[in-house]
């Protein structure tokens, strides 16, 4: 016990009066805080002020999902039998081709065409995960003979092919 008293008494009398002195500050201020109940209010709406602000910032990306808009939406089923006339190790790749012309065919998308004069974006077709993964499924032999795909064209032009609901 002795040898505690000793370390107490080693404390340099500077960290005991900044302590006091920071629990001092702290006091006053809880006693200013109740007491100043109008001027607190008034930080109150202050803050939330800025608060909507900040929602007509976030606002902005949702325009960009806007943008994407579907303008014309189709269900299809794109038969691949023909797919199964190639050799096994190509069959898989020859369906995603076949995938690929038939929604351009019927979805009236723009054949791209090389040319240095017009730069302007020609539509895009984007395959999604779901449909790819339904058609590799069983491997590159053995692709399904049929698949049930949705079709969305947005405002854009842009093609995007999902798998059917229900597949």
């Amino acid at each position: 016990m002795k040898e505690e008293d000793k370390e107490e008494e080693q404390i340099p009398e500077e960290e005991v009066a900044d302590t006091t002195k920071e629990e001092e500050e702290s006091a006053e201020t809880k006693l200013e805080e109740p007491t100043e109940k109008e001027g607190a209010e008034e930080t109150v709406e202050a803050e939330e002020a800025p608060a909507p602000a900040e929602e007509e910032e976030a606002k902005p990306p949702k325009k960009k999902e806007k943008e994407e808009e579907i303008v014309e939406e189709r269900i299809y089923t794109i038969p691949l039998a023909k797919a199964w006339v190639r050799p096994p190790k190509k069959r898989a790749p020859r369906a995603m081709h076949m995938i690929r012309a038939f929604i351009t065919k019927h979805m009236k998308l723009a054949i791209r065409v090389e040319e240095e004069e017009e730069k302007e974006e020609l539509p895009k077709l984007v395959i999604s995960k779901e449909v790819n993964e339904k058609v590799w499924n069983r491997g590159i032999q053995k692709p399904p003979r049929k698949i049930r795909v949705r079709a969305a064209k947005d405002k854009d032009g842009n093609v995007t092919v999902y798998l059917a609901e229900g597949e």
